[in-house]
């Protein structure tokens, strides 16, 4: 049905009627009972896979079925409100493109777009593989609040590559409101920049730069799912040896945010001694909320603006840790690991750079100089690791909640050792259980040479140290088993 009135006895068009109504969906795949749209099908029933074009929504809300040498046009009925933006951007470009659907009751449900190039119009220079690319980010993005009625930007594509200036435009018209408001105004202005030939070229260079760097991020609300707690503790016990206490917070905060579906106002801050595995809690922590880590090491950093960036002012300007960070892992949502905050160096004179973590432990924004916008950190985790904590300021402790880490008693450090840390080497060397043997007294004997060292790092070097012994005794030797009792490991260790 015409959404417009063409009549040539009146001069003023009739208000523009859309035809269909958006839904909200969260699903990261589609399928017929969950498409991207519907699709009139009363008068025609529509192959499943269909070639056409989108018409320009300026016009009507509908898409134009090409088969042989006829075109049939089925208005839009229903259509996921994410891919409100895309649909309007192809049908304004007159992308050829190919359905894959089935018809339904309620009309054809479309849930797969390509790129078609062999029916003329407009085409990507990327192929499908832009197309693709956005509807990825598009899937793996949160349902718009509303949808975009902002002015876009008109532009016909042309030879793109994702970092290209089209297609980050191409990409800032197909997103919308699926990005958070303030960056959405910040890409703009900046992409306006990378335009203009008013501006030097190291300006459009940095302005194309910060763009291709925001949108390749995927910018997700602050909105966690369930966490099934069996199965965190699971990981917690496969990752842990004892350290009850420790397991028992960590589950603590997994309930909290089943309750609320948002993160812990404060991260974790786990001190201890040396290898006492302050980062495989970490790696576990992130596994648990299935989310991607970063790590960020204080020691290695002397100068605040390691992590804020450098100005654009500067020919050689770049953004900070953080910021690549961000990059790296692809999206918003992710747990920060900070590693030895406690040997945060206090820089040249220019300010502690444990200090600049202040913005971003709160969750409010984090301000990259470089990028000249804030990044929004409703959906960091930061987890922290330090052997000191009376090496930190006063007001980064208050950002986090402390767990203590105790070292592990000699009758743990008995049962890492031969439960864990030799069978985890003799699998990755190839030896067999049968083929190396370590006595009681012999594993007494090795606790004890290790008694004043914290951690169990030094008892993972001496599982590997044991085992090689033994593989060249085999190898060479042609022994068929090797026995280490404590004579054994006293020589061997003294």
């Amino acid at each position: 049905m015409p959404v417009f009135d063409f009549s040539s006895a009146s001069e003023e068009k009739e208000a523009f009627v859309c035809t269909y109504t958006a839904f909200t969906s969260d699903s990261s795949e589609k399928t017929p009972d969950d498409p991207i749209l519907v699709l009139d099908n009363q008068q025609k029933q529509w192959s499943h896979h269909s070639t056409g074009v989108f018409c320009n929504q300026s016009q009507w809300t509908a898409f134009e079925f090409k088969e042989e040498d006829e075109t049939f046009r089925s208005n839009i009925l229903r259509i996921d409100a994410r891919f409100v933006n895309l649909i309007k951007w192809l049908g304004e470009n007159r992308i050829n493109v190919l359905l894959s659907g089935e018809n339904r009751a309620d009309g054809y449900a479309v849930y797969k777009i390509r790129e078609n190039a062999f029916h003329g119009g407009t085409k990507l220079s990327a192929a499908d593989g832009f197309l693709q690319y956005v509807m990825e980010r598009l899937l793996s993005s949160s349902a718009p609040e509303q949808e975009d009625e902002d002015e876009e930007l008109d532009e016909s594509g042309d030879s793109m590559k994702l970092t290209s200036i089209q297609s980050i435009s191409d990409f800032l018209n197909c997103a919308g409101r699926t990005m958070p408001d303030n960056i959405r105004l910040w890409a703009r202005r900046n992409l306006a920049v990378a335009r203009s030939s008013e501006v030097s070229a190291e300006e459009r260079r940095h302005a194309q730069r910060a763009l291709s760097i925001m949108t390749n991020i995927q910018w997700k609300n602050n909105y966690f799912e369930a966490i099934d707690p069996v199965e965190a503790r699971r990981i917690l016990d496969e990752e842990l040896y004892g350290m009850e206490k420790v397991k028992q917070r960590i589950m603590e905060t997994i309930i909290q945010i089943n309750r609320t579906h948002t993160l812990p106002a404060y991260g974790l801050l786990l001190v201890g001694p040396a290898g006492t595995g302050k980062s495989q809690i970490a790696y576990a922590v992130a596994r648990i909320l299935k989310l991607p880590w970063t790590t960020l090491d204080m020691s290695s950093i002397n100068d605040p603006e390691q992590l804020t960036g450098s100005s654009r002012i500067y020919g050689n300007a770049k953004p900070g840790i953080i910021m690549d960070a961000f990059s790296m892992a692809g999206e918003s949502n992710l747990v920060f690991i900070i590693n030895e905050l406690d040997k945060a160096a206090s820089g040249k004179g220019n300010g502690n750079p444990a200090d600049v973590l202040l913005t971003l432990l709160d969750n409010l924004g984090f301000t990259d100089n470089y990028m000249e916008c804030m990044i929004p950190t409703g959906g960091v985790y930061p987890i922290a690791t330090a052997n000191v904590k009376e090496d930190i300021s006063a007001p980064l402790m208050s950002r986090f909640a402390v767990i203590d880490i105790p070292d592990y008693t000699q009758e743990e450090k008995k049962i890492i050792f031969s439960k864990f840390a030799l069978p985890k080497v003799l699998k990755r060397i190839g030896l067999l259980q049968g083929e190396i043997v370590l006595t009681g007294e012999g594993l007494d004997e090795l606790i004890e040479q290790y008694k004043n060292t914290s951690g169990i790092r030094d008892l993972e070097q001496a599982a590997e140290h044991l085992a090689a012994n033994a593989l060249y005794q085999i190898e060479v030797d042609h022994v068929k088993q090797v026995v280490f009792d404590a004579e054994m490991v006293k020589k061997l260790f003294a």
